[in-house]
């Protein structure tokens, strides 16, 4: 009887054993993969904020206005900007700042 007793224990030992390092392996592949999407995302981002920061920093907004515009752009007073609505086949012009300020 206390040799079918301490089968029993060590092939339970034996089976919870197998089954705590299965899903001990699953959560293991489930972190790496995650910690390598992470990474490939954290690279990204690095490189489109700085493509951000370079392209959008106002030195280089005014170098590309003299490289590609020269003297095509020109500035505007935000009370002559208007807006176009088309509202049941009917066009409303629109102050901007009448819109900004609702």
């Amino acid at each position: 009887m206390k040799k079918m007793f301490l089968f029993f224990v060590v092939f339970f030992l034996i089976i919870a054993t197998t089954l705590i390092k299965n899903s001990t392996k699953k959560f293991e592949n489930q972190i790496f993969t995650t910690k390598e999407n992470i990474s490939i995302l954290k690279g990204k981002y690095e490189l489109v904020l700085l493509d951000h920061n370079y392209l959008t920093s106002p030195m280089k907004l005014l170098d590309y206005q003299f490289q590609y515009f020269e003297k095509e752009l020109s500035k505007t007073d935000i009370n002559d900007i208007k807006e176009l609505i088309v509202k049941n086949e009917k066009i409303i012009i629109q102050d901007f700042n009448k819109l900004n300020n609702e």
